[in-house]
């Protein structure tokens, strides 16, 4: 679960994390009013979306005076701000964040993410304060300091050493920069953040650091332990169908391409979508419909992934173990009439009586639904029915 940038300064305030002074705002009406409560004579008027890059799409302007703070603040609300991780859709902005402006030194990226490789959170740090960190990975990696946490002994002085030796900080920054990453190692920790990203990470003229963002997310296995973070929860930045497909028990991710998915199990779900791409296509989503698929989950799976226009065929890749194939088979025809399923269906199914599965299908008889013998044959089958070939 991801939280807005406004959410992520209150709990960094609770951990007395220094932060830009600011006010969240749902009527443009209310920004001079929020303006001057701030006072000072510049403000930042930012989008509050969950995607970042909302400076380059228009949402983050910066205000002279009080006339333009209710512009900026009329013009970003309700516009829709399209960014590198919204997609083309973009989204529509229903949240400003009016901060007080702040006398920049010098900007850093400062963050912490779970390395499920090293088995451990890493906290990563570079000079390149304000950039897009991807792009810094790609084109200037060596800017990018690493130190691996081990949860057994956490955030440590010489952790703090290495990052502030990286960002060649005199000895006076290096001492408050390695407060400042101790306490969001803690704050990490203690939330059961997945994702902590500040960027930039602001060096005042007094030598001082400051979060001029902020950026969260939580496990979401976790959020039984933190009722207070949980509701945070914007729904209005979700997902519908992937909200709605939670309700039934299935694990639905949308994607950008034309190939739909329906599969038992993340493994075999995640081997799917890989050899989907292998063979020249897109897979639309990623759908686990549990081990123990039935016709009704099998319905509703069709009925989300359908939901999408731009899917023109599914692949149904289900490994019969807990459940007959057979029985899957008879669920998947029942399915298609409950749902109505008119793009291409490609069926390969593989487990305890598989055989008895297809000779199922092809009683059956319909035009839309193609067998395939094994994952490499259903995959360019199915790539092949989404391209109309």
């Amino acid at each position: 679960m991801n939280i807005h940038e406004y959410q992520a300064k209150q709990i960094f305030a609770k951990y007395k994390i220094p932060i830009q002074d600011g006010i969240t705002i749902e009527d443009a009406k209310d920004a001079r009013s929020a303006a001057e409560k701030i006072g000072g004579n510049f403000w930042v008027i930012k989008a509050q979306i969950h995607a970042g890059g909302r400076g380059k799409g228009g949402g983050v302007k910066f205000a002279k005076n009080l006339e333009e703070v209710e512009k900026f603040a009329s013009d970003i609300l309700g516009m829709t701000l399209i960014t590198h991780q919204t997609g083309p859709a973009g989204r529509i902005v229903k949240k400003i964040f009016i901060a007080g402006g702040v006398d920049i030194k010098k900007e850093y990226y400062l963050g912490i993410v779970l390395d499920r490789t090293a088995e451990m959170p890493v906290m990563m740090a570079s000079t390149e304060g304000g950039m897009e960190i991807e792009k810094v990975a790609a084109e200037t990696p060596e800017k990018i300091i690493k130190v691996g946490i081990d949860p057994l002994i956490g955030f440590q002085a010489f952790h703090a050493r290495k990052l502030a030796f990286g960002l060649n900080l005199s000895k006076e920054q290096m001492k408050h920069f390695g407060k400042f990453a101790k306490t969001l190692y803690q704050v990490y920790s203690n939330t059961d953040a997945s994702l902590i990203e500040i960027n930039p990470l602001v060096l005042t003229s007094d030598d001082m650091f400051i979060a001029l963002d902020a950026k969260m997310g939580f496990d979401d296995n976790a959020l039984y332990r933190h009722p207070e973070i949980l509701k945070m929860r914007d729904l209005d930045e979700e997902e519908s169908t992937e909200l709605e497909a939670g309700k039934y028990g299935l694990s639905y991710v949308k994607l950008d391409g034309n190939v739909g998915c329906m599969v038992n199990g993340a493994g075999l779900a995640m081997s799917t979508m890989d050899i989907i791409k292998l063979s020249g296509g897109e897979p639309a989503n990623f759908l686990d419909v549990g081990g123990a698929a039935s016709a009704e989950t099998v319905a509703k799976g069709f009925e989300i992934i359908l939901k999408d226009k731009n899917v023109k065929a599914i692949f149904v890749n289900i490994f019969g173990g807990i459940v007959r194939c057979d029985r899957i088979a008879n669920g998947i025809l029942e399915a298609t009439e409950k749902t109505n399923v008119k793009v291409p269906l490609v069926v390969r199914l593989d487990g305890t009586n598989s055989s008895e599965a297809a000779e199922i299908l092809k009683s059956a008889n319909i035009e839309n639904i193609i067998t395939a013998t094994d994952l490499a044959d259903g995959a360019q089958k199915v790539v092949n029915a989404a391209r109309g070939v």
